[in-house]
């Protein structure tokens, strides 16, 4: 299913930033810093399972469930 990435990061960031604009960039700023790009993933962007399990992990980090 392509664009499993994508979804898990808009996740990520909607659950942590909840409407908040500054939030939606300090969380993009902090997945960039842990080595994940959310503008380099898009709703075509092929699953590749070692990304997925990062970011999995990272939203683990910040206590998200997923």
């Amino acid at each position: 299913m392509a664009g499993e990435i994508k979804r898990l990061l808009n996740q990520i960031i909607e659950q942590r930033a909840k409407g908040n604009p500054l939030l939606v960039q300090t969380t993009q700023a902090k997945l960039i810093f842990k080595g994940v790009d959310p503008e380099r993933f898009n709703h075509q962007s092929p699953d590749d399972a070692a990304m997925i399990s990062r970011v999995k992990a990272i939203a683990a980090e910040f206590g998200i469930k997923l």
